[in-house]
């Protein structure tokens, strides 16, 4: 009875992450789907990137003079438009 139920809540959590993928894909084609907000304004992360390219030890003073952190995962926001990371 048990395995029963479980298979059932399986199924109800496939469902509701499928449901959830449709509707992002929809929301993104409508162009309502943002995502999370930068840390950092355009000019600030571009002075960051200026002050790691110049010295790397000064990169975290950087970030702590911007009031942000370093992220643990770094997204497609945080890499340079040439391909590199930050």
């Amino acid at each position: 009875m048990f395995n029963v139920l479980a298979m059932v809540a399986e199924f109800e959590s496939d469902l509701i992450r499928l449901r959830t993928r449709e509707g992002m894909k929809i929301a993104k084609a409508k162009g309502r789907l943002r995502g999370r907000h930068p840390k950092l304004k355009t000019n600030q992360a571009k002075h960051l990137l200026e002050l790691h390219d110049s010295v790397p030890d000064h990169a975290a003073q950087g970030l702590a003079h911007f009031s942000a952190r370093r992220s643990r995962h770094p997204s497609r926001r945080t890499t340079r438009p040439d391909g590199g990371s930050p």
